[in-house]
């Protein structure tokens, strides 16, 4: 059987750092910090006081008041984030098979915000038990993906993946595979995350696992960097229009990029930790080049996980090299998330964006906040650090990796027609 080739037509994206992709990718080329003061609850009690909100953002801008108090944060980022996707792909819904069109979304946690706030009211009032008919329909992590077809009249594939930070590249890869065995024609993917309230915070902290730098927030979340201690929450959405390239053809789509490789594996070793030689980072990354035929020296630029977190950035370091070899030293990597934060179950979907924007523009956005090289991580690698870099890229490789010991890589190609 011939597999189909898999092209990325329509991109959207709901970020601390810019509310559509113009705005994101303009973010993210020019080293925007999205970190601040939490402004959405009163953290003051809280070890960590910031994070990466979004901006700006009225939900009532993008769909009536009644159906937005029917969505929890994280649905409605991705009903966002996905209309801009469908809009920007030019897909006209009255001429593609609805039946051979699907969604298949990411989320590491879904609906948190209702959970807290109906449990909250449950237990502060008087005990008779007086839930919203919409608090299971609107936690449920899967109802994203199913607002999203119900909004556009996909019939054919619908469900999410939920493999914590993860979350997002594994909806995109599941999507990359129906449309080139031939089952899909065009699939919605990406992944959407709405944890910035009090529970979110105040897991993450007891977990140790956020920055406490609440005296220089726009700084806390600095990949690499030797004074590195945790990693900045993040909430909002990223989606990308997935397309069999000869459905994208024929109705004449722009192609910004191909999905030309994946891997999935399990490090089976620790519930929040990495492996500490990184063999499931290395894993995935091999996979993804077996899969999309390519030698280690073809690849460009890496996004890398790069969380923030002493283990974990020292983890893919290693990965990086023992995959790459003296390649390594070539390549651009950088962490976006030292701009966005950690979006969790978005993470990987807003980063593929990132991957799909360097593409296109033969630009590496940075990593930003580096002030002090860490003398456990190869000081030679080039971490494209506080500036973006131009340079050719070709291929570009993305890396999620999630708590449980979920990783992930994803690789693009640049479209040459």
């Amino acid at each position: 059987m011939e597999l189909k080739r898999v092209v990325i037509t329509g991109l959207g994206a709901l970020t601390p750092i810019g509310n559509t992709i113009d705005e994101y990718w303009d973010a993210l080329k020019s080293g925007v910090s999205g970190a601040a003061t939490i402004t959405k609850f009163d953290a003051s009690k809280f070890k960590t006081q910031f994070a990466c909100e979004l901006k700006n953002f009225n939900v009532e801008d993008f769909m009536d008041r009644r159906e937005a108090r029917r969505l929890d944060p994280f649905s409605q980022y991705a009903m966002v984030s996905a209309s801009e996707a469908v809009a920007n792909s030019g897909l006209d819904l009255e001429k593609i098979n609805l039946e051979r069109a699907g969604v298949i979304w990411g989320s590491g946690i879904g609906g948190l915000t209702t959970y807290h706030e109906e449990t909250k009211q449950f237990v502060e009032g008087d005990g008779t038990p007086r839930f919203s008919p919409f608090f299971i329909p609107k936690m449920i992590v899967d109802i994203a993906a199913g607002h999203i077809s119900m909004k556009f009249g996909f019939r054919g594939p619908n469900y999410v993946t939920v493999s914590a930070c993860a979350s997002s590249n594994n909806a995109m890869i599941d999507a990359f595979n129906l449309i080139r065995l031939g089952k899909s024609d065009v699939i919605i993917t990406g992944g959407s995350e709405a944890c910035v309230n009090e529970p979110g915070m105040g897991g993450f902290n007891a977990l140790k696992a956020l920055s406490t730098r609440n005296d220089s927030p726009e700084t806390a979340s600095r990949p690499f960097d030797l004074d590195r201690e945790g990693f900045v929450l993040g909430e909002g959405s990223g989606a990308l229009i997935l397309e069999d390239y000869d459905h994208a053809i024929a109705r004449g789509a722009k192609i910004y990029a191909e999905v030309v490789g994946s891997g999935l594996s399990a490090d089976a070793h620790h519930i929040t930790a990495p492996h500490p030689e990184g063999l499931g980072a290395i894993s995935v990354m091999e996979q993804a080049l077996e899969e999309a035929g390519l030698k280690p020296e073809d690849i460009d630029y890496i996004n890398v996980h790069g969380t923030s977190t002493p283990l974990g950035d020292m983890a893919e370091t290693k990965a990086i090299k023992h995959v790459f070899g003296e390649h390594a030293y070539k390549l651009n990597i950088s962490s976006t998330k030292s701009m966005t934060g950690h979006l969790l179950g978005a993470a990987g979907a807003i980063e593929a964006i990132a991957c799909v924007k360097a593409l296109e523009n033969n630009l590496v956005p940075p990593t930003i906040n580096h002030f002090m090289d860490d003398p456990d991580i190869d000081p030679k690698l080039n971490f494209t650090f506080n500036k973006a870099q131009e340079r050719n890229v070709r291929y570009a490789l993305s890396n999620t990796f999630g708590f449980g010991g979920h990783n992930t890589s994803v690789i693009f190609k640049s479209y040459e027609g």
